[in-house]
């Protein structure tokens, strides 16, 4: 089994990652908002009559986790999410990474989610 963690720069692309990841069959992902230490140390100018709007606010990414059974669905993923946001090596898009899981409780296999 194998945790894949992903952040996306957009968090308007959320609902497009999680639609293609489910198409792929990757069911089940935990979702955090979440922002980088880059993103806090940002500054913007202060200007008097400057309404906050969403341009402005780039406090927030999205943050990923689901776990998978092999290499094969991280494979899978990476290309999935790739297929919304672009290349993930090309800035704005995001941050992909997968590691392999040594202890697992509690996660409930495919067969057994609709009880």
């Amino acid at each position: 089994m194998y945790m894949v963690f992903c952040v996306l720069d957009d968090p308007a692309k959320l609902s497009k990652v999680l639609e293609a990841l489910d198409n792929g069959g990757i069911s089940g992902a935990t979702i955090v908002e979440s922002t980088g230490l880059h993103r806090v140390r940002k500054q913007h100018l202060v200007m008097q009559y400057l309404y906050s709007s969403p341009a402005m606010d780039e406090t927030e990414n999205i943050s990923l986790f689901t776990i998978v059974p092999d290499k094969k669905s991280v494979d899978t993923c990476l290309a999935l999410i790739e297929s919304v946001v672009g290349d993930i090596s090309n800035p704005d898009t995001g941050i992909f990474a997968a590691w392999e899981l040594d202890v697992i409780k509690g996660l409930r296999s495919p067969e057994n989610s609709a009880e």
